[in-house]
């Protein structure tokens, strides 16, 4: 239960009580106060009209008494009219008397006695009136006698029910008295309980809220305070008295705060410390990297430039390459049509030494260009030996390339024989014309694959050419790439620099707080 909820349960409570007493001591108040209007508006009236009635009663027989007793005329005069006034007050109380015992609070009793009253005030009003007649006529003897044998034993008994109901009203305010007494001495009593209940559970509930809050603060508030502006003010040193507080409460709250500020504190150290070491180290690693990053963009850019002589020289080739296949193709010709007018071989063996004298010419001119494809082909595998790596399917080309080179020049070598040979057999002269015919098959055949190896030297040098140009725009790509890579790499550098000055101000911050232990 929180402490706002245990003070409202218990103010709560003490103003309960309080209500519950003010609302039994209105209570008290009502009762009292409904019990003194019924005593004053029942018994206390009923006994004054009662008296009244008595009172009446008396004034109206002393005057009948006066009458009978005076002489002169003007005392005749004043006491009839004392009699007709004291009767008339009689009648009337009388009547408010018989008006109030019909209530429904007035006790038979009361109403017996009330009755008793009434019915002796009713036989003995006309016996009083009949004497003042008579005292009236100046008949006082029989006056006299009507008085001592009728009036004064009718009065007696007046007296007496009057004495009677007089009697049992003072003893029925005695009652009511008493009665009140002793609601009184209840209510007192009944208050004093109430009042002791609510002091004891004042202080019950004080003397909790009391020992809840030092248990839920565990120091005073002020001390609370200290304790907290210490931490405020980043003084970490451990808080006094937070290993004896009970568990949960403010005082052990602040403590365990404080040890776990202190803990976070110190591995913040650390860490900051740890990242300004790490920074250094890579700023300096930075500044390695982007000097050898600008070393090798150089080398790339000058690889670059080697491979774009390299693709020139290969367009050559392949130009060339695509000139000796058409005269590989000519040559084919030449020799088909030779081969068709072997019969004329004799007349025509100057030609035919003439055409393979030309032939030999081309023949020597493939075999510079194979020599010159093979150095090519040398010189590229030694720069895709330089390129590393990514010079490996180039290196493979170049193999290639010089191998075809090597097939070439053997090829030529063979065709140059069988030239010489044929250049012997027509200098001979037409003893070999039956063989002829065999020779210029061999020749046309011979051809034949001489052009074939040309166009695959053609086509190997096209596909060169292709080669080297891709291997050209890879480079380029790589020389793009790394320039890049250099540029981040000074853009890290200036990172990891500013990384190493906001580690240093962290350092800096944490050092402000004190761990001291």
């Amino acid at each position: 239960m929180t402490v706002r909820a245990r003070l409202i349960l218990a103010f709560g409570a003490v103003v309960a009580l309080l209500l519950l007493i003010a609302g039994l001591a209105w209570r008290a108040l009502q009762t009292e106060a409904e019990a003194f209007e019924g005593y004053v508006t029942g018994i206390d009236a009923r006994m004054r009209v009662a008296n009244a009635v008595r009172l009446a009663v008396d004034e109206r027989a002393i005057a009948a008494r006066n009458l009978v007793l005076v002489t002169q005329p003007q005392d005749l005069d004043v006491e009839r009219a004392r009699v007709e006034k004291a009767h008339a007050t009689a009648s009337e109380q009388l009547g408010r008397l018989q008006h109030m015992a019909e209530a429904a609070d007035v006790s038979a009793k009361a109403k017996a006695l009330i009755a008793d009253i009434v019915r002796v005030e009713q036989k003995y009003a006309p016996v009083a009136l009949g004497i003042v007649k008579l005292a009236l006529e100046q008949k006082r003897d029989e006056a006299v006698l009507r008085m001592n044998e009728q009036c004064r034993p009718l009065l007696a008994e007046l007296v007496q029910a009057s004495n009677a109901y007089s009697d049992y009203t003072a003893q029925r305010a005695e009652e009511l008295i008493e009665q009140a007494q002793a609601r009184v001495s209840s209510q007192r009593n009944g208050f004093l309980a109430v009042v002791t209940c609510a002091l004891v559970l004042a202080a019950v509930s004080g003397a909790l809220i009391v020992r809840s809050l030092s248990r839920a603060l565990g120091a005073e508030p002020a001390e609370l305070s200290a304790a907290a502006t210490k931490v405020a003010d980043g003084d970490l040193s451990p808080v006094a008295g937070s290993e004896r507080a009970p568990v949960g409460s403010v005082l052990a709250s602040l403590g365990a705060m404080r040890d776990s500020l202190a803990g976070i504190v110190q591995q913040v150290r650390e860490a900051s410390e740890s990242i300004a070491t790490g920074s250094t180290q890579i700023a300096s690693g930075n500044a390695n990297l982007s000097q050898r990053t600008e070393e090798q963009a150089s080398a790339l850019q000058q690889t670059a430039a080697t491979m774009e002589e390299l693709g020139t020289t290969v367009r050559h080739n392949a130009d060339h390459a695509e000139q000796a296949s058409e005269l590989a193709k000519t040559a084919t010709g030449v020799a088909a049509r030779g081969g068709a007018v072997v019969s004329d071989v004799i007349a025509t063996m100057r030609d035919i030494d003439a055409g393979s004298r030309k032939m030999a010419d081309i023949i020597g001119t493939i075999d510079g260009i194979a020599f010159q494809t093979n150095i090519l082909a040398l010189n590229a595998a030694v720069e895709a030996a330089r390129a590393g790596e990514q010079g490996r399917g180039f290196a493979v080309v170049a193999g290639e390339v010089r191998t075809l080179a090597q097939r070439s020049a053997v090829a030529a070598k063979e065709i140059k024989g069988l030239i010489d040979s044929s250049v012997t057999h027509v200098s001979k002269g037409s003893a070999l014309v039956d063989r002829a015919g065999e020779t210029m098959r061999d020749v046309v055949e011979a051809i034949g694959r001489v052009s074939g190896i040309v166009a695959e030297i053609s086509v190997a040098s096209r596909e060169q050419s292709t080669g080297v140009g891709q291997v050209g725009d890879a480079v380029s790509q790589m020389d793009q790439v790394t320039q890049q890579n250099a540029a981040l790499v000074e853009e890290s550098a200036a990172a990891a620099e500013s990384l190493k000055e906001q580690a240093g101000r962290l350092v800096t911050a944490v050092s402000a707080f004190s761990l001291t232990r």
